[in-house]
């Protein structure tokens, strides 16, 4: 909607680098003659309400903070129908009862249900991005006025069939959600918004306001708000107020921004364009400023448009003063790159008044600003907020539905009883000290069936209480857990309507998150997040109705993604004068210490998405905005930004590890800086920021760190120890003694997958069961017997883990083959005595009696003594190892055997040592004697041990950590906690 005839457009500017707000509010002031009460007449539109509260303090700043009379603001974007401004007289052709328009939660979901109808295979979350996509693509076509009906006219020939498809999934939009919104009464947001700003252009071109009308700060970027500044330009009292227009440059470069999207003054040239004016017919808002100041000269020459880039050879007529204030900061990483903007906004904070604010399109560098100006008690205003989902409220959200969909599996059970929201009706301090409890005794090791019924039979299994009545608290823990989440659980198991689904889990929600003295409900929703929580759940309840059941593994996912599109902006306790802000949020702000961060390509400006409906010539044809009219607009915000007294620009050299590349508008920068002969000093002034941010976590002098050398009493030190232990003494004493005089165990992992070392216990206990049962001849079929008992053991395994199945399994049964194999070859010869079987030799130190304890894998008699053999699912030891006493065991249980003191075996001698590989592969199994004298070898390794005891019963001997590294094990669970990683990087390896 254009504006008939009428004068002159009067169109001005504010120049880049001037206080927008400021020269506004002065401007204002002096057309209407300084009287105060004549403000109240005054209408002004801005971009954005962020703009409209700068506005606001403009004019208390220059009323001396005295109460006065405001203009009516309100953003030109974000009109409603209370913002038109009606006239007296009547105008009974012109609509003003305009359609309500859908919420965005209530056509985001109606559209994903339109694409889980559709033939598209997608989940419930998926569908719901889709929806949201859908909604963003609706919104486009309403904001560029193209009209849906053009997308018949997109698939010629030469496009891709997966196109013809696409646009015949687009039916949605095109023919089944506008009668949607036809039977409803109801609007598209950006359909509602057009109409309102073609209501407002209607209402003031039939008949002009009485006061003065001003559109300030626009760049003209809707299409619907471009005609209505048309309409304001022309008004006997209207003006529209430009941000930085560039009235410097030559003809020659204007042509060349006409045609270049990717330029910071594009939008500005299409929209005086549309306004009907030139440039050189913009005038200046105030005469206090000068049009283009030296910083505003340098930025225009670095975004100079790429056909004009030859001029770059021939600068001149700048001199330093274009860099004061300005500063370039590189950072090694992102995580370095907030630490520096933190001390940056610190510092700022010593000059009493003095503001500073992070402009940055990327949300991750502004929370980490945001926790480092934390570690200094600093409560930023980050105007993206924070993410819903990732608040604690939230998080609880998630974890919740998380545990139903999972049916309470142990990790997802943990997460959610250790969320300071769970309460479960009792103290937190004893609801917390029964999760701890239940994780040690219950969830730590093999999962347990599924529902809270499995991990209650789990509990009735366990034999690791810390006293008698634990077992039964844990019970009555569960049982009143189960109950509360009993309702939830069945909903989410059952074909329940996604509305009756969330209605289930806020019931279980509240009703877990109770304690002792509040009601759930009151402790749930009451702060900032628990707020913004409900008002989602109550829009998300209205548009859930009618949407269908949902499989109970997609409900956490489609949680997760509806809450990802909600942000918690705190209302209290953030700090006045310090800022975060997006490029759009910080339009027509003016700040004493401006920083513009994430200045790397693909982060500002941002990378093109890619759009999942159209290819790039389609949007095209179609006429939606290209990817440069985009960098353009983001450049326009970056140039502006600039022009601001204090500077800094940052960027990290890498995010999250991977190597960045810098902003193509840094690079241009650098390029003009190396033409004039000043590159380099923008980057000098950073150095020292960089030096202090890193000095804030970094010792003025590193300490190196010894091994440890603990030498407990020898009243604490272990008198008795297996054959097992004896190697790892020998290797890592450490251990032994965070073992046994600490007593501290390894836990074993929560819901634990079956791993190497079941495999071998589960292959040990078969074998030992088949040798008992068949201590003789080899009955024909042995080979199905020693199957059959292992798929017995292996049985739950198989049947809940895939990968036990199509791994272990096959090799299992190579396994068994080659062993009946063996056995009948051996069986003439040699008679199995015992499997499994204990034994202990005391022997003499210094200090007393030690006890030297062994379970052998098997023994057997042979015609010239007992064999001793050892399964092995790994690799066993070397034969150097074993001579060295590294690795003792066999040698020690022929000590022991020699003796006779292994249960039910008499003394005898030891003819043969040996290891039997069971790897299951290529060979299947393998024999491996040990070399040498068992004898020798048990009389070498008895002498050894006692050397060893006689050693460690002095108190000052210490357990040192890997006392020789080349022979350390090859896993230890106490590494962390000898710190080994921090001495021996240092050179501080143990000594032999």
């Amino acid at each position: 909607m254009l504006p008939d005839s009428h004068p002159t457009p009067k169109v001005y500017s504010i120049p880049s680098g001037a206080p927008f707000v400021d020269m506004l509010a002065a401007g204002i002031m002096e057309r209407v003659g300084g009287d105060p009460m004549a403000l109240a007449g005054v209408t002004v539109l801005l971009p954005t309400r962020r703009a409209c509260r700068s506005l606001t303090h403009a004019f208390l700043k220059r009323s001396g903070g005295q109460p006065t009379l405001l203009p009516r603001m309100a953003p030109l974007g974000e009109l409603d129908a209370g913002d038109l401004s009606l006239t007296e007289e009547e105008l009974p052709d012109l609509p003003l009862d305009l359609p309500e328009a859908i919420s965005p939660l209530s056509r985001q979901m109606t559209l994903a249900r339109l694409v889980l109808a559709s033939t598209l295979s997608a989940t419930t979350a998926q569908a719901v991005r889709l929806g949201a996509d859908l909604g963003r693509l609706i919104d486009a076509v309403w904001t560029e006025r193209v009209g849906f009906e053009r997308l018949h006219t997109l698939v010629p020939d030469d496009y891709a069939e997966h196109w013809k498809k696409t646009l015949e999934f687009l039916n949605i939009v095109t023919e089944v959600w506008p009668a949607i919104l036809e039977s409803s009464g109801e609007t598209d947001p950006a359909r509602r918004r057009n109409l309102t700003l073609e209501t407002q252009a209607a209402l003031w071109q039939a008949a002009p306001p009485p006061g003065m009308v001003i559109a300030a700060g626009s760049t003209g970027s809707i299409v619907a708000a471009s005609d209505l500044l048309s309409v304001i330009a022309r008004l006997p009292q209207g003006a529209v107020v430009l941000p930085g227009l560039d009235q410097g440059a030559d003809d020659t470069i204007w042509q060349a921004i006409e045609q270049d999207e990717s330029h910071p003054q594009h939008g500005l040239s299409q929209l005086i364009r549309h306004l009907g004016v030139e440039r050189e017919e913009v005038r200046a808002w105030t005469d206090v400023a000068e049009p283009r100041g030296a910083r505003a000269r340098l930025i225009a020459e670095a975004m100079r448009p790429a056909a004009t880039t030859e001029g770059w050879r021939e600068l001149s007529g700048m001199d330093a003063s274009a860099l004061t204030g300005l500063t370039r900061i590189d950072a090694a990483t992102s995580e370095e790159e907030a630490q520096v903007i933190a001390l940056l906004m610190r510092h700022a904070l010593e000059t009493p008044t003095r503001t500073a604010a992070l402009i940055t399109p990327d949300r991750n560098l502004g929370r980490r600003v945001a926790m480092a100006l934390a570690r200094w008690g600093i409560l930023v205003n980050d105007s993206s907020g924070q993410p819903l989902a990732h608040t604690a409220v939230g998080t609880y959200l998630r974890l919740t539905a998380e545990l139903a969909a999972s049916r309470v599996h142990p990790l997802a059970l943990l997460a959610l009883a250790k969320h300071p929201m769970a309460a479960g009706g009792r103290d937190s301090a004893d609801f917390r000290a029964a999760v701890r409890a239940l994780e040690r005794v219950v969830l730590r090791g093999p999962r347990p069936a599924e529902g809270f019924d499995g991990v209650l039979g789990a509990l009735e299994q366990a034999d690791r209480f810390d006293h008698e009545d634990q077992q039964g608290f844990l019970r009555e823990w569960l049982i009143d857990i189960g109950r509360r989440a009993a309702p939830f659980l069945e909903a989410l198991n059952g074909e329940t309507p996604l509305a009756d689904l969330l209605r289930a889990h806020v019931a279980f929600c509240e009703a877990l998150a109770a304690d002792h003295e509040q009601e759930g409900k009151d402790r749930l929703w009451r702060q900032d997040d628990g707020e913004e929580a409900a008002r989602f759940l109550a829009d998300l309840l209205k548009a859930a109705e009618g949407f269908p059941a949902i499989p109970a593994k997609d409900y956490p996912a489609l949680l997760d993604a509806l809450m990802s599109a909600r942000a918690v902006r705190p209302r209290y306790g953030l700090h006045p004068r310090l800022s975060i802000l997006g490029p759009m949020e910080a339009r027509l702000q003016h700040l004493d210490l401006t920083i513009l961060g994430g200045l790397n390509e693909g982060t500002w400006p941002p990378a093109a998405s890619a759009d999942p409906w159209m290819s790039r010539p389609m949007r095209r044809d179609f006429g939606l905005p290209s990817p440069e009219r985009l960098v353009g607009m983001s450049a326009h915000d970056f140039a502006h930004a600039c022009g601001a007294p204090e500077v800094v620009l940052t960027r990290a050299a890498r995010v999250e590890g991977t190597p960045t590349v810098p902003s193509r508008w840094l690079l241009r920068l650098e390029t003009v800086l190396k033409a004039l002969g000043m590159d380099g000093v923008v980057e000098e002034r950073g150095a020292c920021w960089l030096g202090w941010a890193r000095g804030l976590d970094e010792p003025d002098r590193v300490q190196p760190v010894g091994a440890p050398e603990p030498r407990p009493p020898l009243s604490a030190r272990p008198r008795k120890l297996s054959v097992t232990e004896i190697e790892t003494w020998m290797r890592d004493p450490y251990a032994i003694y965070a073992r046994h005089a600490l007593r501290l165990r390894a836990l074993d992992p929560i819901a634990a997958d079956p791993g190497a070392s079941d495999r071998g216990q589960i292959i040990h206990d078969t074998l030992d069961a088949f040798v008992r049962e068949h201590p003789g001849q080899l009955p024909h079929d042995a080979l199905d017997r020693l199957i059959a008992m292992g798929r017995d053991r292996f049985g739950p395994l198989l049947r809940s883990h895939p990968d036990v199945w199509a791994f272990w399994w096959p090799r299992f049964e190579r396994v068994a083959a080659w062993f009946v194999d063996l056995e009948r070859e051996r069986r003439p010869r040699l008679r199995p005595l015992a499997t499994e079987v204990p034994g202990r030799l005391e022997l003499s130190g210094p200090g007393g009696p030690f006890i030297l304890t062994a379970k052998a894998d098997r023994i057997d008699r042979g015609p010239d003594g007992l064999v001793v053999i050892d399964y092995k699912t790994g690799t066993p030891p070397g034969t150097r190892e074993i001579e060295l006493g590294f690795a003792p065991q066999l040698p020690l249980e022929a000590a022991i055997a020699a003796a006779g003191r292994f249960s039910g075996i008499d003394a005898a001698p030891v003819a043969e040592l040996t290891f039997w590989r069971l790897s299951g592969g290529d060979p299947a199994g393998e024999e491996k004697p040990v070399k040498g004298d068992p004898a020798v070898l048990a009389e070498e390794a008895k002498a050894g041990l006692e050397a060893l005891i006689a050693r460690f019963d002095d108190p000052d001997t210490p357990y040192r950590s890997r006392p020789r590294p080349a022979m350390a094990p090859r896993y230890t669970d106490y590494a962390h906690l000898a710190r080994v990683q921090e001495w021996s990087s240092g050179g501080g390896e143990g000594e032999g």
